[in-house]
C-alpha cells in the first residue's frame, strides 16, 4: 500500500508539473511576444532604421542628380586693352571685350546609364532600409528571449526557495520534537541559503536584461507571460524553408544590388573612355567696337591612360562584387540551413528535457514522501530536489529556445513582423 500510494502521488505531481511547465499552445498568433503593432512602432523609431530612411532620401536626391547630369552651362567673360604703335601714325589704344557661352554634351547612351545608376542606388537603399528593419527585429527578438529566460530562471528559483523553505521548517519542527538530528536541520538551512543566493542572482540577471531591453527599445511593454507557450511543429521540408529565406534575404538582396550597380558603373566607365565634347559660341568686340566677331567652337579632351585605368578598375570592382554576391549566397544558405535544423531539433530537445524533468520531479516527490514516513535520509531528499530543480529549469529554457528558434525562422521568412 505504501508503494502504491507513492506511485499515485508521484503521478499526480508529474502531471501537475507537465501542466505548469508545458501548457497547451494558445490560439494567440504570437504567444509570449509583445503586441505586433507596438513592435512595429518601436522598430520604426529605432535610430538605425531612421538612419536607413535618411540614406534612402539621399539616394533619391542622387538619382535626380544623375538624371540631370553634371552638364551645366558655362559663361566666360573677358576684357583686354589693345595698343598699337604704327610707324606712320600716332599710337592707338582700344578697349576690347569677349564673351562665350558653352555647355558639355553627354554622348548618346550615357544618359540612360546614369538614370539606371540612380535607380539602382535607390533600390539598393530601399533594400538596405529593409535590412535595417530586419536586423533590428532580430536584435529585439534576441533581447526579448534573453529577458524571458532570465525571468523564467528567477521564477524557477523562487519556486525552489519556497519548496526548500517549507522543507526546512518541517525539519526544524521534527528536530524540536526529537525526530531529526541537528545535522539535518543544518543541511536543510544550507540548501535553502544556496537556493536563495541563486534566486538573488537570477533576479539581478532578470533586472539587467529588462533594463537593457527598455533602453535599447523604448516603448516596448515588459509584461512577463504567465505561461510559456508550447512550440509548434515545424511543417515543411528544408528546401521549401531555404527557398523562402533566400527569397526574402535582405543580405542577399544587397549583395545582388551592389553587383548590378558595380556592373553599371563599369559600363559607365567604359563609355567615359570616349570623352564628352563641349560646344560653345562666343562674341567679341575689338578695336573699341570697330570690329565685331561671332563664332562657335567645340572642345574635345584627348583621352589618356587615366580613363583606361579607371575603366579597368571599374570592371575589376564589378568582378569583386559578383564574388561577394556568391559568398553571400553561401553564407545565407548555410545560416538558413543551420537555423532550420536547429529549430527542428529544438522541439525534440525540449520534449526530452520535459520527460527528464517529469521523472526527476517524480523521484524527488517519492523521496520526500519516503522521508516523511521515516525512510531515507535528508541528504538524498535534498540531492533529488536539486536534480529536479535543475531539470525543471533546463526544460523551461529548452522550451524558450525552441520557441525563439521557431520565431526566428518565421522572422527570416517574413511571416513575423513583416515591416517591409
Amino acid at each position: 500500500m505504501k508503494t502504491l500510494t507513492l506511485i499515485v502521488l508521484a503521478s499526480i505531481v508529474g502531471t501537475s508539473f507537465a501542466a505548469e511547465v508545458m501548457p497547451e499552445f494558445t490560439s494567440e498568433p504570437t504567444p509570449n511576444l509583445p503586441p505586433a503593432e507596438i513592435v512595429l512602432r518601436v522598430l520604426r523609431a529605432n535610430p538605425a532604421v531612421q538612419a536607413a530612411g535618411s540614406q534612402l532620401q539621399a539616394e533619391e536626391a542622387n538619382r535626380r542628380r544623375l538624371e540631370a547630369g553634371l552638364y551645366e552651362w558655362n559663361v566666360r567673360l573677358g576684357g583686354q586693352q589693345r595698343k598699337t604703335n604704327p610707324a606712320s601714325s600716332p599710337n592707338e589704344s582700344f578697349s576690347e571685350w569677349n564673351a562665350a557661352l558653352e555647355r558639355p554634351l553627354r554622348l548618346p547612351g550615357k544618359a540612360s546609364v546614369d538614370a539606371e545608376l540612380g535607380a539602382a542606388g535607390v533600390n539598393l537603399a530601399t533594400t538596405a532600409q529593409g535590412d535595417a528593419l530586419h536586423e533590428t527585429s532580430r536584435n529585439l527578438l534576441k533581447s526579448w528571449f534573453v529577458w524571458l529566460r532570465e525571468n523564467a530562471a528567477a521564477k524557477q528559483w523562487a519556486e525552489q526557495v519556497a519548496l526548500l523553505g517549507q522543507q526546512t521548517r518541517a525539519v526544524q519542527r521534527r528536530q524540536q520534537l526529537g525526530d531529526a538530528a541537528k545535522l539535518e536541520a543544518i543541511q536543510g538551512e544550507a540548501a535553502l541559503a544556496q537556493a536563495q543566493a541563486q534566486h538573488s542572482q537570477a533576479q539581478l540577471r532578470e533586472r539587467t536584461a529588462s533594463e537593457d531591453l527598455r533602453r535599447r527599445f523604448p516603448g516596448l511593454p515588459l509584461e512577463a507571460p504567465a505561461r510559456i507557450a508550447e512550440p509548434s511543429v515545424i511543417e515543411g521540408d528544408e528546401a521549401t524553408w531555404l527557398a523562402e529565406i533566400l527569397e526574402h534575404s535582405h543580405e542577399l538582396g544587397i549583395a545582388r544590388g551592389e553587383t548590378q550597380k558595380a556592373q553599371m558603373l563599369a559600363d559607365r566607365s567604359r563609355r567615359d573612355r570616349l570623352p564628352d565634347p563641349t560646344l560653345g559660341v562666343h562674341v567679341s568686340s575689338e578695336r573699341g567696337g570697330e570690329e565685331h566677331v561671332m563664332g562657335a567652337y567645340i572642345s574635345i579632351p584627348l583621352p589618356g591612360g587615366a580613363r583606361r585605368s579607371g575603366a579597368d578598375a571599374a570592371f575589376a570592382q564589378a568582378n569583386a562584387a559578383s564574388f561577394r554576391e556568391a559568398d553571400s549566397v553561401q553564407n545565407v544558405t548555410a545560416a538558413a540551413g543551420a537555423l532550420y535544423h536547429s529549430a527542428k531539433a529544438a522541439r525534440a530537445s525540449w520534449q526530452a528535457s520535459q520527460g527528464a524533468a517529469e521523472k526527476l520531479t517524480r523521484a524527488a516527490e517519492m523521496t520526500a514522501r519516503a522521508y516523511q514516513l521515516g525512510e531515507g535520509s535528508l541528504s538524498d531528499l535534498l540531492s533529488n530536489r536539486r536534480l529536479a530543480n535543475e531539470a525543471q529549469l533546463a526544460a523551461r529554457l529548452a522550451q524558450l529556445d525552441a520557441l525563439e528558434l521557431r520565431y526566428r525562422l518565421l522572422l527570416d521568412t517574413h511571416r513575423l513582423w513583416d515591416v517591409d
